[in-house]
């Protein structure tokens, strides 16, 4: 990628739809955990006008208020007037759940290797709870080692956010898009040419206040150090008007933002969620593990891109596959750099949850604004922690 290109990446406000389902989803999840960590849960989440549905598989001893819980996450994330088309407290709240299939519980409970080959390593006891690929990925573009057009959009969205909930702009509403498109040159990230924001707001409100209010509450603040934008074009709310969003204007749904929540595009995918699952499910767990890998590497100096595959197998503790790409970046032999992977990072999901501490309550954070790129205590997938070792090993 050594070449001159644009490219873009989106992000979306808690108040999304889309974004809304997975933190009911979360909120559920964290709520399992806040009472008993080893409960299972696969909760997925339909949102649309009036109505929400949770529906899924839970497996726990954990008890509480669930429809209390689906409106008060609803209600923090500012759907509480019936001007916008939902609220928290009229809307229904409809739940379909059941317990975790046994077949898969067994595989889980205790893994192949325990089963068939009699191994005696504790971490050996737990399986990997379905099969799937994973991808992490890490670059030297930010602070934060992300590709820089999520990583922007990520921080737009959010201070989107920010201004709608102190009451800075009492005109927005919480549903809201953004899109940053970056200009590279020789690969490296060089100008921002365009930024695009797409606001539920007011109806009161005209469109010139509403363009000035947001370059100066969100834009200004959020892009002035990182980046050149003395030439970018902005857009606001293209179509020209967007009063009518959230659930009422869009049905949301678990899941539905696998790109938003991960690279921008930026990298590959192996296409499971994360939202509404709890730790024992590698889609989650390996994916942050995975991101954790690439992000030390790039953190240690050993490349400047990293992108790693794991894959699993439902019922096996170890990994089937392994795999690591740095783009012609790596400063040391990309074989030797992967194999160290297997000895510096144990990849079976018992020892995932150990080491990166995925039994907590701390999973509604992470489904909005991004499960990567954040200094916030409890991504623990997110910490550096590895990259001495890994110098040490080869600089």
């Amino acid at each position: 990628m050594d070449r001159n290109f644009l490219f873009t990446s989106e992000s979306v406000t808690e108040g999304h739809p889309d974004k809304v389902a997975d933190q009911v989803s979360d909120a559920v999840l964290d709520a399992v955990l806040e009472q008993d960590e080893t409960g299972r849960v696969a909760c997925e989440t339909l949102i649309t006008t009036g109505m929400v549905i949770v529906a899924g598989e839970i497996s726990t001893t954990a008890q509480f208020d669930l429809q209390k819980l689906v409106r008060q996450t609803i209600r923090e994330i500012g759907y509480t007037k019936a001007e916008y088309g939902f609220d928290a407290d009229a809307c229904g709240v409809m739940v379909c759940l059941d317990e975790q299939s046994p077949d898969i519980a067994i595989g889980v409970d205790k893994a192949l290797e325990v089963r068939s080959e009699g191994s005696s390593d504790a971490r050996d006891e737990q399986g990997a709870g379905d099969q799937g690929m994973m991808f992490g990925f890490a670059c030297d573009e930010t602070p934060d080692l992300m590709p820089m057009p999520i990583w922007l959009a990520h921080r737009l969205a959010k201070q989107l956010a920010k201004v709608r909930k102190s009451g800075q702009l009492k005109f927005l509403r919480p549903d809201g898009k953004t899109q940053v498109t970056i200009e590279y040159e020789n690969g490296r990230p060089k100008r921002l040419h365009t930024l695009l924001i797409s606001a539920q707001h007011d109806p009161d409100v005209t469109t010139d206040e509403l363009k000035d209010a947001l370059f100066e509450s969100v834009v200004r603040p959020v892009v002035a150090d990182h980046i050149d934008s003395s030439e970018m074009k902005v857009l606001v709310n293209p179509t020209g008007r967007f009063e009518i969003g959230g659930p009422h204007a869009d049905t949301g749904l678990t899941g539905r933002k696998v790109i938003v929540d991960t690279y921008g595009g930026y990298a590959r995918h192996g296409g499971g969620a994360f939202s509404g699952k709890d730790p024992s499910k590698v889609d989650r767990s390996g994916a942050y593990a995975a991101r954790w890998i690439a992000k030390n590497i790039v953190a240690a100096g050993l490349a400047r891109r990293c992108e790693v595959q794991i894959a699993y197998a439902i019922g096996k503790s170890r990994p089937v596959s392994v795999m690591l790409e740095t783009f012609g970046t790596s400063k040391i032999d990309e074989e030797k750099l992967q194999w160290a992977i297997s000895d510096v990072f144990d990849l079976r999901p018992l020892a995932i949850i150990e080491r990166l501490q995925l039994r907590r309550p701390i999973y509604r954070k992470t489904a909005a604004y991004g499960h990567f790129g954040r200094s916030d205590s409890e991504f623990t997938w997110e910490a550096s922690d590895a990259a001495q070792e890994l110098k040490d090993r080869f600089l």
